[in-house]
C-alpha cells in the first residue's frame, strides 16, 4: 500500500452548531442532565446588588469549579485556558464560541468578596445530596466513616514550636461525671474539672496570669492553619484532615475539615453530628476502622442506637506476657481475678476515667507466673478499666455477628474508594490554597462533585438522565411489538368467543 502524506486543512469552515460537536456520550452532558444548576442562582441571590453593571453569572462561575475539580485539572488559571478551546467545556458553561471565558481572578475576586463568609459551598453539597436522595441511590442503612490527609501548601521545613492551649474534648464533661459517681460509690472525693482556667499569682514575677493546660506544636511559618501529620510509614508533612462519612453506594453524606495534627478519635464528633443530625433515625450501622475503638466513642454510637462495626484491635501488650483479655473481671465485687486465682482490688478512678487495680505485692512476690505477669520492683501488678469499657466489650462481641462480616469488608469498597478517587481524580491529593476556611470549602466542593459525578453516570446508566435522541429506541420498538402482539391475541380470542 502506497503511503499517503497528510494534508492539512486548518482553514476549513464548520457548518455546524456547538451542541452538534459536543459527543452525545460525553461527561458534561450527563452533568447538565443530572440536575438543574440554576439553582444556585436563588442560593447566592443575596450576595448580589440589584444594580450596577452585569457580573459573570454565578452559575456560570461555579460550573468553571466543578470542571476544575471533575476533570482534575487543579488550577483555575489552566481551567479558563481550557475552556477557551474545548468545545465540550464551552457548551456545558453556555458559552458560544465568540463568548469570552471568564479571568481566572474573576473567581478568586468573586469568593474574596461574596463567597468566603457564605453558606452557598455547603448549600450546593446539600443540594446535589439531595437529588441523589430523591433519585434513590443513597443508602444510609450503614454508614462508613474515615479520615484522610491533604498535603497543605506549606513546607514542612519551616515551622516554629509554639505553645497552645488543649482544648476540651467532646465527651469530657460527661465523662467527668461518669468518673465522680463512680469515686463517690467507692468512698472517694469527686475530682475537679479538668481544662478549668484557675486565676494563679506569680510570685518570681509578681503577675497574675490564668494558669491553663498547654502542649507544644509545630507551627508552620507559611500555613499556620494547618497541622503537622506523621502516621506510620507516611512522610511527615504539613496537612489538613477531612472526616468523612459514606453510604453503602459510595455518596458523600458529611465532612469536616480539621488541621493534620488531630486524632482520628477526636475529629470524630463534628463529623458524626454532622450526618447523625439529618439520618439519626434511618441509621443502623456505624462501619469504622481500628482507631475509633475507644469507650467514649463506642458510648456515643451505642447511645444514639445505632450499631457499631469496628475490627479487632491487638493489645499492645508486652511479647511473653500475659494479655489482659486472661485476667477475669468479675463485675459483682468489682475486681479482677489474675491467671493464678489472685484478686486485683480497686484502688482508685483517675482523670482519664480509668478505674486501677492493684494485686497484694506480698502474693505476687513468689507467684510462679510472676515472668509473665510484671516487671515492676514492688512486685504489684496494675490493670486499669474504663469507666464506659462495658460499651466498648459489647463492640467487640459484634464482631461475631452475621451483620459484622457481611458488612465491614465493604469498608475498602465505599469510603476507601472515596478517598482513593477523590486523591487520584479530583485533587484531593495536594492543596494549592491556604487556610483552614478556604480548605473547608474546598473539600466541600470535592465531595459534592464526586456526588454530582456518581449520580450523572448513574441517571445515564439507568436512562433517566438521556435526552430522548440517545435512548435505547431498539429496546422501545420491541417493547411496543410484544404489547400489540399481545393486543392481536386477546382480539383473536375475543372474536372466536362471540362467533
Amino acid at each position: 500500500m502506497a503511503m499517503t502524506k497528510q494534508k492539512y486543512k486548518n482553514d476549513c469552515i464548520i457548518l455546524n452548531t456547538l451542541d452538534e460537536l459536543v459527543p452525545k456520550d460525553h461527561l458534561v452532558r450527563k452533568l447538565d442532565n443530572c440536575i438543574d444548576f440554576t439553582f444556585i442562582e436563588e442560593l447566592v441571590k443575596d450576595l448580589y446588588s440589584e444594580f450596577g453593571r452585569p457580573s459573570v453569572p454565578p452559575v456560570v462561575l461555579f460550573k468553571l469549579i466543578f470542571i476544575n475539580i471533575i476533570f482534575g485539572i487543579n488550577s483555575m488559571r489552566k481551567t479558563c485556558e481550557e475552556c477557551k478551546v474545548n468545545i465540550a467545556y464551552r457548551w456545558f458553561l453556555g458559552l458560544s464560541i465568540y463568548d469570552e471565558i471568564p479571568n481566572y481572578s474573576t473567581w478568586s475576586q468573586n469568593y474574596i468578596r461574596r463567597y468566603k463568609d457564605s453558606e452557598v459551598f455547603e448549600q450546593i453539597f446539600t443540594k446535589i445530596l439531595d437529588q441523589a436522595i430523591s433519585l434513590g441511590y443513597v443508602d444510609v442503612s450503614t454508614i462508613f466513616g474515615d479520615s484522610t490527609h491533604q498535603k497543605a501548601n506549606a513546607n514542612k521545613n519551616k515551622y516554629e514550636d509554639v505553645e497552645v492551649e488543649i482544648v476540651k474534648k467532646a465527651y469530657e464533661d460527661a465523662m467527668l461525671e461518669e468518673i465522680n459517681n463512680d469515686r463517690e460509690n467507692h468512698g472517694k472525693k469527686p475530682l475537679k474539672e479538668t481544662g478549668k482556667r484557675e486565676i494563679m499569682f506569680d510570685e518570681e514575677t509578681g503577675e497574675v496570669r490564668e494558669d491553663v493546660n498547654t502542649k507544644h506544636i509545630k507551627q508552620s511559618k507559611t500555613d499556620p492553619e494547618s497541622g503537622c501529620f506523621h502516621k506510620g510509614e507516611k512522610d511527615k508533612c504539613f496537612a489538613y484532615s477531612h472526616h468523612t462519612f459514606c453510604d453503602k453506594n459510595g455518596f458523600v453524606l458529611s465532612n469536616t475539615t480539621i488541621p493534620g495534627n488531630v486524632h482520628d478519635s477526636v475529629s470524630f464528633y463534628g463529623a458524626y453530628e454532622q450526618v447523625n443530625q439529618r439520618f439519626r433515625y434511618q441509621i443502623e450501622n456505624v462501619c469504622l476502622d481500628a482507631a475509633y475503638l475507644i469507650p467514649a466513642i463506642c458510648k456515643k454510637i451505642i447511645s444514639n442506637g445505632h450499631t457499631p462495626l469496628m475490627p479487632y484491635k491487638r493489645p499492645m501488650t508486652k511479647k511473653g506476657f500475659f494479655r489482659k483479655h486472661e485476667y477475669v473481671y468479675d463485675e459483682y465485687f468489682d475486681c479482677y481475678i489474675c491467671p493464678n486465682n489472685e484478686i486485683l482490688k480497686y484502688s482508685t478512678t483517675d482523670k482519664n476515667g480509668y478505674k486501677i487495680y492493684k494485686s497484694n505485692p506480698e502474693k505476687c512476690k513468689n507467684c510462679p507466673f510472676k515472668d509473665k505477669c510484671t516487671e515492676s520492683k514492688n512486685n504489684q501488678k496494675i490493670i486499669t478499666r474504663h469507666v464506659w469499657e462495658a460499651y466498648k466489650e459489647y463492640t467487640n462481641e459484634l464482631r461475631y455477628t452475621k451483620p459484622w462480616k457481611e458488612l465491614y469488608p465493604k469498608r475498602k469498597e465505599t469510603i476507601e474508594r472515596v478517598f482513593g478517587d477523590c486523591k487520584e481524580l479530583h485533587c484531593l491529593r495536594y492543596t494549592r490554597i491556604r487556610g483552614l476556611k478556604k480548605n473547608s470549602h474546598n473539600a466541600t466542593m470535592i465531595f459534592a462533585c464526586h456526588n454530582l459525578k456518581k449520580m450523572a453516570r448513574w441517571m445515564w446508566k439507568s436512562d433517566l438522565g438521556k435526552p430522548l435522541n440517545t435512548l435505547n429506541f431498539q429496546k422501545l420498538f420491541k417493547i411496543i411489538k410484544y404489547y400489540i402482539r399481545k393486543v392481536s391475541s386477546l382480539i383473536f380470542e375475543l372474536t372466536l368467543s362471540t362467533a
